[in-house]
Formats: C-alpha cells, sequence, structure tokens
C-alpha cells in the first residue's frame, strides 16, 4: 500500500459465502508461518452468516473475525435527490459527484475498524458503500472479482455506466465519481480469474486463477477449509450417501431469479428436465443461493434441500464425493470438481421466464 508504515498486514472485506472460500484460499496458499495475519471483516449487508464468525476463529486462520454493520443507500433518504435525471449530462454529473462524497461521508460510523492502519485491503464486490467510503476516505485497496468470470457475464462497471463511459471512467480516475471493478482512483488492481474470457479490458485487472489457488491446498490446509464452512459434516456426508436413487445424483443451484412463483417454476422445470440419468430418475439435492429467500424444503419436501450457508466449491474437498450431473441458471460451474456434467443454461434459457433485457445486460453495454 502507499503512504505510512501500516501497523497491521491484510483485511479481507466480504460480502458473500464465496468471497470469504477465496479469502481462505487465499491465505491457505501462503506458508504456515505467514498465516493468522490478516483479519476477516463480515458484511451482514446482503448475507446472513450465521455462526461462520465462530467456526473461522476456532481454526486461527484469520487474526480477527469482524462484523460489519455495511448501510446499503436506501437506509440514507437524503440520497433519494441525487438519483433524478434532469436530462442534462452536466448536470447530472454534477449530481453524481455530490452523491459520491456524500454516500462515502455517511457510511464511516458504520466502518468498524480503521482500514488505514492495514498494509493491504482487499474488496469484493467494491461497487457496495465500502467501494464508496474507500475512495472518499483516500484509502487504497485491491479489489477482487465478485463471483468466479462474473464479468464475463455481467460487467457491472461497463453497463452501469452506459453512455459517455470514457468520460466517466476519466472522472473515476480524478475521484469525482466512483466506479467499480477497477475504474476508481484509489483501486489498486482488480484481480480476476480469467482475463481471457472477458470481453472488454480494464488496465488494472490482473489474473489469479481460483483454480490454482484450490490446487496447491494440501490435506491438513482442506480440512481446515471444510471445518470454516461446514458446520456437521458427518451429517452431510451421512446425506450425500443414502437414500433413495443415491446411486446417481444431481445437484441443482438455486439463485435468486425472478419473482417467487417464477423461481418455483424455473426449478421445477429444471428438475423435470434434468433430473433423470440413462431414463432413471436420480436423486435431487438443491444447494439454495445464501440469498434466495424461497422455502425450498416446503416446495420441493421429496428432495433434498442442503445448506445454504456454504459455497458449493467446499464439496470438492469432501472424499469420494461424485454427482452425475450439476445444473445451474448463471452460476458458473467450472470450480465444482465432483460432478461428471456441467450444464450452464445461461441466457437462452432464461428468456422463457422473463424479458430478456432484465438479464441481457452485457448486449446493452
Amino acid at each position: 500500500m502507499k503512504g505510512e508504515k501500516k501497523l497491521k498486514k491484510r483485511i479481507y472485506i466480504c460480502h458473500t459465502y464465496y468471497h470469504v472460500y477465496i479469502s481462505c484460499l487465499k491465505e491457505l496458499n501462503l506458508p504456515v508461518d505467514g498465516r493468522g495475519q490478516a483479519d476477516l471483516m463480515l458484511s451482514s449487508m446482503s448475507t446472513d452468516f450465521g455462526n461462520l464468525k465462530e467456526r473461522a476463529e476456532r481454526q486461527g486462520l484469520f487474526g480477527q473475525v469482524i462484523t460489519y454493520d455495511e448501510k446499503e443507500e436506501g437506509f440514507f433518504p437524503e440520497l433519494l435527490k441525487y438519483h433524478k435525471n434532469r436530462g442534462n449530462i452536466v448536470i447530472n454529473m454534477l449530481s453524481r459527484i455530490k452523491y459520491t462524497k456524500m454516500m462515502g461521508k455517511l457510511q464511516e460510523p458504520f466502518v468498524p475498524v480503521d482500514l488505514r492502519a492495514y498494509e493491504d485491503i482487499y474488496v469484493f464486490c467494491d461497487s457496495d458503500p465500502i467501494g464508496y467510503y474507500l475512495n472518499t476516505h483516500k484509502i487504497y485497496y485491491h479489489a477482487l472479482e465478485d463471483g468466479l468470470d462474473c464479468i464475463r457475464y455481467y460487467d457491472t462497471a461497463r453497463y452501469d455506466n452506459r453512455g459517455h463511459f470514457k468520460l466517466k471512467t476519466w472522472m473515476a480516475s480524478k475521484n469525482l465519481i466512483f466506479i467499480q471493478n477497477g475504474y476508481s482512483k484509489y483501486c489498486l488492481d482488480m484481480e480476476v480469474n480469467d482475463i481471457s474470457v472477458l470481453p472488454y479490458p480494464c488496465p488494472k485487472y490482473i489474473e489469479k486463477s481460483r483454480k490454482e489457488l484450490a490446487a496447491n491446498l494440501g490435506e491438513a490446509e482442506r480440512e481446515i477449509l471444510v471445518s470454516i464452512f461446514i458446520e456437521n459434516r458427518q451429517e452431510l456426508e451421512r446425506i450425500l450417501s443414502t437414500g433413495t436413487g443415491h446411486e446417481h445424483k444431481v445437484l441443482v443451484l438455486s439463485e435468486p431469479l425472478c419473482d417467487l412463483e417464477t423461481r418455483k417454476q424455473i426449478f421445477r422445470d429444471i428438475i423435470e428436465e434434468y433430473g433423470s440419468i440413462e431414463g432413471h430418475k436420480a436423486q435431487i439435492l438443491i444447494k439454495p443461493h445464501p440469498r434466495d429467500a424461497l422455502d425450498y424444503k416446503a416446495h420441493f419436501p421429496e428432495h433434498i434441500v442442503l445448506d445454504g450457508k456454504f459455497p458449493m466449491e467446499v464439496l470438492n474437498e469432501i472424499k469420494g464425493l461424485i454427482f452425475d450431473r450439476v445444473v445451474t441458471v448463471f452460476t458458473v460451474p467450472e470450480a465444482i470438481a465432483f460432478v461428471k456434467e456441467k450444464i450452464f443454461l445461461g441466457e437462452d434459457f432464461m428468456d422463457k421466464y422473463e424479458s430478456p433485457e432484465i438479464h441481457r445486460q452485457n448486449e446493452q453495454i
């Protein structure tokens, strides 16, 4: 980091279980004597982390595990006036400049630690309020991709700033406005899984393969990883090895798509279409997305519903686990190593359930 000598090594600011998973991988790739020097900050804005804090503290991988009551912009009604379109780009940009500064200042009472004390700050999803806070307070940080190859399918920086993109990125580079994912002045770099699959360049992109991070782990590191995320490992292993049709398993990854009624229909259709292996009904396991509010146990009682509060990649570390198929809509299944067949349904599938412009964001850039 730039500037004066810092008191602490690094901190990871996480908004999802996947973010914590990648933070753990990065720390577990360090030599043993280099671990325990990073702090972990868990934002409650969009994810209920349950008792993950306690499990992570027991493993000793991080120095401190800190809870963060991050506030969305809706918490501050005084920001609403800055979203009004006044039909003039100059006036609109002046409003955005004011919004950027106010948004960052309003976050200050809720940030639980002095981030200036860290040599390196790693932020997943800096589009969230923490990004505004860091830039308003002129604190340098490293950004990390929100999900596996997610920018490939939804480049939020370019989509959110359609029209006069070069002008807006210039303004962001001067810290007049804020743009996420590598365009802000105080973002040192933006770590992504695979630069080659990204349709648009950004000079701050750096590549760090998630697959390589996971492959470098030894048995002791894998045990730490599972212990952090899986609360009752024995019960999970029992569920995965018993039950009618367990010889053939299909894993369906849920996502918070559409309204709840449409969502139920989406996953009924997926199970109907992909729930058989070689003409025989398979054992269906549904892994809810952590932010999916649909009660799958109530609506799909005939199937096994797993705990939603762990990243799917952790199942890679359970020995002997093999699924015949995994089916996802927008979640990239590339990192799942325990399946024979990966089905990514994508935008063509979703066209049947909602207006295409809702999910085909990159085509509107």
